[in-house]
């Protein structure tokens, strides 16, 4: 078994053992090269969703939220790359908890402090199509199109994106944004109250389709798979 400095890539994932994190982690640890440091606070992650192979990760259970948790980490790694995904998600959870919403600016400040006072290249962010709020125009046009959501949890991940830019200018720390659109997948929370999800749990029930709103509207969806070649792409290319 390799120490963790004799990898290419020392990768930390936040959120890595949630839906769209335990994915990426799974992804990056088929690479040989690459080094994963998987940190969660498990409120809505599971052991379930950790790797069950490999020797190339590590998972420390951790609220980046709570500077004392997650800046030892930094200092114990040297990491190269941050996939910021650790966040309070769901749109009910969301809704019941908006100061739980909040209090994960928080963690996007104590990534970004963290991130510039050490070696990494470049931080990753989940951001969501939430930002964009009501459409104006139909199609959306992404440089006409106003980020004017008011949920707590789209206007933190606005400030998110804005955090992100301000360390760019200032401490010319590197960032790439990543929008998420309806991820579905195989490891998604059967229960959760999403589009995808639900459909599936009332068509194995026998169940009617729910049909939202007028049946008239559209929504883009994107499957886990195709929304991991992206980021393992963007990396790879950064």
């Amino acid at each position: 078994m390799k120490h963790f400095l004799q990898y290419s890539n020392r990768i930390l994932v936040t959120g890595g053992a949630g839906n769209v994190g335990s994915a990426l982690v799974g992804k990056l640890i088929q690479d040989s090269d690459n080094f994963v440091i998987i940190v969660d606070n498990l409120k809505t992650g599971s052991f379930e969703k950790l790797p069950q192979s490999g020797t190339n990760w590590k998972f420390i259970k951790c609220d980046v939220n709570i500077w004392e948790d997650i800046m030892p980490i930094f200092l114990s790694y040297n990491i190269d790359y941050v996939f910021h995904y650790a966040a309070t998600v769901g749109v009910q959870r969301t809704l019941e908890n908006p100061v739980s919403v909040l209090h994960d600016m928080e963690g996007i400040k104590n990534i970004l402090n963290l991130s510039k006072n050490t070696p990494v290249k470049r931080v990753f962010y989940s951001s969501s199509s939430e930002v964009y709020g009501e459409p104006v125009e139909f199609p959306q046009n992404e440089e006409t199109t106003p980020l004017n959501s008011k949920l707590p949890y789209a206007i933190v991940k606005n400030i998110g994106e804005a955090f992100l830019k301000s360390y760019k200018l200032e401490y010319n720390l590197n960032y790439t944004i990543f929008r998420f659109f309806n991820t579905y997948g195989p490891k998604m929370h059967p229960h959760d109250g999403r589009v995808v999800s639900n459909f599936i749990v009332q068509s194995l029930k026998g169940d009617d389709i729910t049909l939202y709103g007028g049946g008239q509207q559209t929504r883009s969806f994107q499957y886990i798979d195709d929304l991991l070649e992206a980021m393992i792409r963007v990396m790879n290319n950064t």
